[in-house]
């Protein structure tokens, strides 16, 4: 008994909704997402979350494809490589190549829709969970160091800080993979322009399609862009809530 009733509170706690946060709550943890996303030095250092979700977007998708997954590089410029092994061309490779750019809006997205349900809980043990997982995979110092403190962090915040930091740390970081996602496809694009990224993962998803690598670029923005979107609709609840608009 002791085992079922330790089970049932720890699900009861992985479930439960937090209550609704303060409109300016929401509305500041949008702004500080925004500013270190165009902000140059602190994205330079938070966008190894977002190259750990591209990432990590490559590898499940291989596995899911059925590839076999090698393991994955992340390098302190905020590149990054995922190794798999499987067919050169068709769509499993496809889809592990298309991936990785529309991971962390989906991601935010995700995390979005628990928000929207206040399953804080739920958003940050699922962060740990993933991270855990992918740490598994690592296969670089740098890349094993990264995921280890960003997972350290969401486990402390999770476990040590009151709810109303939890709530703070939740909010930002759904609002930084949304609104960072759409970043990086632009500078994909910037510097397919400039003629440094023949590699790119646009570049090779036209050597495998009919399409060209534009188009594939043109569809990263249209995934991110639109997760954004959506993400906005379910994350300002509380605001549309404030002012009348629904509820």
């Amino acid at each position: 008994m002791p085992l079922t009733d330790g089970l049932t509170t720890f699900w009861d706690t992985l479930t439960s909704a937090q209550p609704d946060p303060p409109p300016l709550l929401v509305a500041l943890t949008a702004a500080v997402a925004l500013v270190v996303v165009a902000t140059r030095l602190p994205w330079r250092i938070a966008r190894n979350a977002v190259t750990i979700a591209h990432e990590g977007g490559h590898a499940l998708m291989a596995l899911l494809t059925g590839r076999r997954l090698h393991g994955i590089r992340l390098h302190s410029d905020t590149s990054g490589l995922t190794l798999s092994a499987g067919r050169p061309t068709g769509p499993g490779m496809i889809l592990t190549l298309l991936a990785g750019y529309v991971a962390p809006s989906l991601l935010g997205l995700a995390g979005a829709w628990l928000l929207a349900g206040n399953r804080i809980t739920m958003l940050l043990w699922v962060a740990v969970a993933l991270l855990l997982a992918m740490l598994v995979l690592i296969r670089n110092v740098f890349g094993a160091l990264s995921v280890l403190v960003t997972g350290g962090v969401v486990l402390a915040i999770s476990w040590y800080t009151p709810p109303e930091v939890q709530a703070a740390f939740a909010w930002t970081s759904v609002w930084f993979l949304l609104i960072g996602g759409v970043r990086p496809v632009f500078e994909l694009h910037r510097e397919r322009g400039r003629g440094r990224a023949p590699q790119s993962d646009a570049d090779q998803l036209a050597r495998l399609t009919p399409f060209p690598a534009l188009f594939w670029v043109g569809l990263f923005l249209l995934v991110s862009v639109g997760a954004l979107v959506a993400g906005t609709l379910l994350l300002a609840g509380p605001i549309l809530t404030e002012i009348g608009i629904t509820g």
